[in-house]
C-alpha cells in the first residue's frame, strides 16, 4: 500500500504519537484522534493534525466522512488491569465499543486496512513455553485481556462478513521517552523517575518475574510495516496477528539494576510482597513479524539509555 491519509486513534498518547512520528517519516498524511484524557496534546508531532474526541463519540462518522482514511490505527484503549477488573463495564465501553463505533465508520468510508493494538502478555495469560508463540493458546485472565481477544475476533469475523482488512500487533512490554510514569504498564517510566529524584525502586516479590521489554521506537516501525504488506485470507485470527518484542526475557531486577547502572545515581531496593496475579514470565516468539522484515534495533541498554534521558531531563 502506498502512503496515503492514516488515522491513528491515542495519537497523543506515548506509543501513539511514536505511531505519528513513523508514519510521517513514511510520507503519510497524517491525523490523529485522542480525547485527552491520558495523552498529551505537546506529545503530537508537528505535521499531525490533531483530533480531540473520543472513539466512542457519534461524531466520529463525521471524522471519517471528512477524513478520506485509508487506513485506522487503533492505539486508543482503556489499559490499566486493575481497573479493568474492578470497573468491567467502563473497559468494555472503550475496548468494544470504542472498536465497534471504529469498526462501523471504516466500513461506512471503505478504508482499506484497520491495525488494531492487541496484548502480547494478557492474552496468552502464563506459560512456560517461551517464547511464546503467535499460536499459543489463549488464556487471558482479566477483563482487559478479554477485550483485546474479543477485539481480534471482531475483527476476524468483519473481515469474513464485509471484507474489512486487518492486522493485529501483539505488543510485549513497550518503553521509551514519553512513557508515562503513572500508567499501569510503566515500570521503566517509574524506575526512572524515582532514580533521577533519589527515591528508593519498590520491587514486588524476588524480581525475577520477566518481561520482553521493547523500545517505543521499534514497535512503530512494526506498525508501518503491517500497514504496507500483503496480509492473507486468514482462517483464524492468529495468521494476522504478529507479536511484537524481542523474544527475550529480562527480571525486574535486572531491569532495576540496568537503570540504576545508567544513571549514575546511588539508590536503593525495597521488597514488597508479591501482587497476587502477576504474570512470572512473559517473551515473545516474533518470527512471522521477523519474516516481513521488523527486526528491534535498540538493545536493552541502549533504549534504557535514552529513555532515562529524556526522564531526566537531558534529552527533549
Amino acid at each position: 500500500m502506498s502512503p496515503g491519509k492514516v488515522l491513528v486513534t491515542g495519537g497523543a498518547g506515548f506509543i501513539g504519537s511514536h505511531v505519528c512520528e513513523a508514519y510521517l517519516s513514511d510520507g503519510w498524511d497524517v491525523t490523529a484522534l485522542d480525547n485527552l484524557s491520558t495523552g498529551r496534546a505537546t506529545n503530537v508531532p508537528s505535521g499531525v493534525t490533531l483530533i480531540e474526541m473520543d472513539v466512542r463519540a457519534p461524531e466520529l462518522n463525521d471524522v471519517f466522512r471528512d477524513g478520506g482514511f485509508d487506513v485506522v490505527n487503533h492505539h486508543a484503549a482503556q489499559i490499566d488491569v486493575r481497573k479493568s477488573v474492578e470497573q468491567p463495564r467502563y473497559d468494555a465501553s472503550i475496548n468494544i465499543d470504542g472498536l465497534l463505533n471504529l469498526v462501523e465508520c471504516s466500513l461506512a468510508f471503505e478504508v482499506r486496512r484497520f491495525v488494531l493494538v492487541s496484548s502480547g502478555g494478557v492474552i496468552y495469560g502464563e506459560t512456560m513455553d517461551l517464547p511464546i508463540p503467535r499460536s499459543a493458546k489463549k488464556h487471558p485472565l482479566s477483563p482487559y485481556g478479554i477485550s483485546k481477544l474479543t477485539s481480534e475476533y471482531y475483527l476476524h469475523a468483519f473481515r469474513k462478513l464485509k471484507g474489512l482488512e486487518y492486522a493485529a500487533l501483539r505488543y510485549a512490554n513497550v518503553y521509551g521517552p514519553r512513557q508515562d510514569p503513572n500508567g499501569e504498564a510503566g515500570v521503566v517510566a517509574i524506575f526512572a523517575q524515582r532514580i533521577r529524584d533519589g527515591e528508593e525502586l519498590i520491587v514486588f516479590g524476588d524480581g525475577e518475574q520477566t518481561r520482553d521489554y521493547v523500545f517505543v521506537r521499534d514497535v512503530a516501525l512494526a506498525n508501518v510495516l503491517v500497514t504496507h504488506v500483503d496480509l492473507p485470507e486468514p482462517t483464524g485470527i492468529d495468521d494476522v496477528a504478529f507479536n511484537v518484542g524481542t523474544g527475550v526475557e529480562s527480571s525486574v531486577n535486572v531491569l532495576a539494576n540496568t537503570l540504576i547502572e545508567i544513571s549514575g545515581q546511588e539508590v536503593s531496593v525495597k521488597r514488597e510482597e508479591a501482587r497476587p496475579g502477576e504474570l512470572l514470565r512473559n517473551a515473545l516468539d516474533c518470527k512471522e513479524t521477523n519474516a516481513l522484515g521488523w527486526v528491534p534495533t535498540h538493545t536493552m541498554e541502549s533504549g534504557l539509555t535514552e529513555t532515562y534521558e529524556f526522564i531526566a531531563g537531558t534529552t527533549s
